[in-house]
């Protein structure tokens, strides 16, 4: 006969296993990954989502060990490539606060990608975009993504650009740092001072110093926006969505 342990998946158990040396209860271990307590101690498969959340919020342990058991626990060493090349000894790790896009999942070369609020994603025209985890809503891991080089995922609001988009849908977006790459016709992402973000075609516009935003939804007039007006621009390269 099984045991209740035997019945939730190795991953799982692999996942209490390291939550028991975290010296805090599993309510609050639950509360930090965003997970109830029935998500890992019922018989029910972990999904991607779960085991990104978690990956991200702990980011010290073996990604090897987690999916397969072999290995140590912990990484052996922790970089943090935005501030210093210098290995940092396992139990000195400090968590940041602030988690840099260029996190790699190591051992699978698969990244979490974070799916930020809007205000997270207007900052994204400065050149260095590194997001707090209070703006970040999920983390997806998506395999088909890993070689478009996505910084961010954001979801779309409004109508304008149905039906290629519906509201809630959520799109995958790389950093565009240089004006010629460009796509006419293609959806970007458009972070502007007086609008906030667009989520819209761009085409070339008649008038100089200006480039010309379309909607999908022929209710929403195509409209002029001053290329001064722009913060920073995004090149989308997929999406997730329901039916």
């Amino acid at each position: 006969m099984q045991t209740k342990e035997q019945k939730i998946s190795p991953i799982k158990q692999r996942i209490l296993q390291y939550a028991a040396t975290l010296g805090i209860s599993k309510r609050d271990f639950y509360t930090r990954i965003g997970v109830s307590r029935g998500t890992l101690e019922s018989a029910t498969g972990i999904t991607e989502d779960i085991m990104a959340k978690f990956i991200a919020t702990y980011p010290d342990v073996n990604p090897e060990w987690l999916l397969t058991g072999h290995g140590n626990m912990l990484k052996s060493v922790t970089v943090n490539p935005t501030a210093t090349n210098t290995p940092i000894p396992e139990d000195n790790i400090d968590r940041p606060k602030a988690r840099p896009l260029t996190t790699i999942w190591e051992t699978t070369n698969v990244k979490p990608i974070p799916l930020v609020t809007e205000t997270a994603a207007a900052g994204f025209g400065n050149g260095f975009l590194s997001i707090e985890e209070k703006d970040v809503k999920e983390y997806y891991v998506i395999p088909k993504f890993r070689y478009c080089n996505v910084d961010f995922m954001i979801e779309v609001s409004g109508l304008s650009m149905y039906p290629h988009f519906n509201p809630g849908d959520v799109i995958a977006c790389t950093i565009l740092k240089d004006r010629k790459f460009l796509q006419w016709n293609k959806c970007h992402v458009i972070a502007t001072r007086e609008q906030g973000i667009l989520v819209k075609r761009l085409m070339p516009s008649a008038k100089d110093g200006y480039i010309t935003v379309v909607s999908d939804n022929k209710e929403y007039p195509a409209f002029d926006v001053p290329f001064d007006e722009i913060t920073g621009l995004a090149l989308v390269v997929g999406s997730v969505g329901l039916e």
